[in-house]
């Protein structure tokens, strides 16, 4: 019988597969080492549902509480008061974190691009084109401060020489969900979203004024990132290398089983089915684990440079150890496996 040592824990096989199913109710063995797990109300974070659902979590030794939180700084309160071991939590609220001195590690990826802007359709003029953003001329947006949505946005206003407070104006919200019911008000013209909200916003009647990846500006745009506390990755290598053998296992199954994926996402999401298929499916977001690297320097040094954040070294809180520890480990065991011969390929060129 396979076994696997974790976090000073015998795990075996035997253990694993008496382990409850996610949500079933039954009793979790003893053995499985509690983990617990932070995500947004975003279909881009599916690499957490379908280890759960799936049971990956429980393959390798993880008894998984996953908890939906509504901002990125309720995340990153829960992993510094140690009430969570990882979040997912965006790209560009990490490094303003990381900026200004709070100790938390990127180890791993949740989701590439997935964001975007939506209007009511009725201030949208006779033949626009999606994706010009001179139609938020003159508009109230609503947005969410510290988000990669809101970056996004002020990057394109400037590019497009309109200036926030003067050509737009840019009404604040501490969440996702706030900014977007807003746009129920009399006063908010368009908002920013992440993915699920331009196709609950498209369901609505609303019309979709771009999606990021459409914008050369923002190609491959790292978004959610996998973090963890800096001193908690030091002290426990073991279960962060084995969550993330779990999301590298999630996202090889949403490569092979499209229906079920989306089955698992609708658990946690609860929009039609088909709009969840879109989200997960339609091309303007990637839900992958790999920790990209590279790129997400690049935002970095781009977000310091537009001022959003203040320079700091992100050396020390990027750890790619752990997801290439992990997907070694996989593809020693299927050296073969296309999936995982992809993602080090991926690895190796953006690490």
């Amino acid at each position: 019988m396979k076994k696997r040592i974790l976090c000073g824990l015998l795990v075996t096989a035997a253990v694993v597969s008496a382990a409850f199913a996610a949500g079933s109710g039954e009793k979790v063995s003893a053995d499985l080492v509690p983990f617990r797990l932070g995500h947004l109300n975003s279909t881009a974070h599916l690499l957490a549902f379908v280890a759960q659902e799936e049971g990956f979590f429980r393959e390798e030794g993880l008894a998984a509480e996953l908890t939906q939180f509504s901002s990125a700084s309720e995340l990153a309160a829960g992993l510094e008061s140690g009430k969570l071991d990882v979040a997912f939590i965006g790209s560009v609220p990490i490094i303003s974190f990381q900026a200004t001195g709070h100790d938390l590690t990127i180890f791993g990826g949740a989701m590439t691009n997935g964001h975007g802007y939506v209007i009511k359709s009725e201030l949208v003029p006779k033949g626009y084109k999606e994706g010009d953003v001179s139609i938020l001329k003159g508009k109230n947006v609503a947005s969410v401060k510290n988000s990669v949505q809101d970056f996004e946005l002020l990057v394109l206003l400037k590019n497009n020489k309109l200036t926030p407070g003067k050509d737009v104006n840019v009404v604040y919200f501490n969440s996702q969900t706030e900014a977007y019911n807003a746009l129920q008000n009399k006063g908010i013209d368009a908002v920013s979203v992440y993915s699920p909200y331009a196709s609950r916003a498209r369901d609505e009647g609303h019309t979709v004024v771009y999606y990021c990846n459409e914008k050369t500006e923002f190609h491959d745009q790292p978004c959610c990132r996998q973090v963890a506390s800096t001193t908690a990755l030091k002290a426990n290598p073991a279960l962060f290398q084995a969550a993330e053998r779990a999301f590298i296992k999630a996202y090889k199954f949403s490569q092979e089983n499209r229906a079920k994926t989306v089955d698992d996402v609708n658990k946690y999401i609860p929009l039609k089915r088909d709009l969840v298929e879109y989200e997960v499916y339609g091309g303007h977001s990637v839900s992958t684990p790999d920790p990209d690297k590279k790129a997400t320097v690049a935002l970095k040094s781009g977000v310091v440079e537009f001022g959003y954040a203040k320079d700091y070294n992100i050396e020390p809180l990027y750890n790619t150890a752990i997801y290439k520890a992990a997907l070694d480990s996989l593809l020693k065991d299927k050296p073969n496996d296309a999936v995982y011969k992809g993602l080090l390929a991926h690895f190796n060129e953006y690490e």
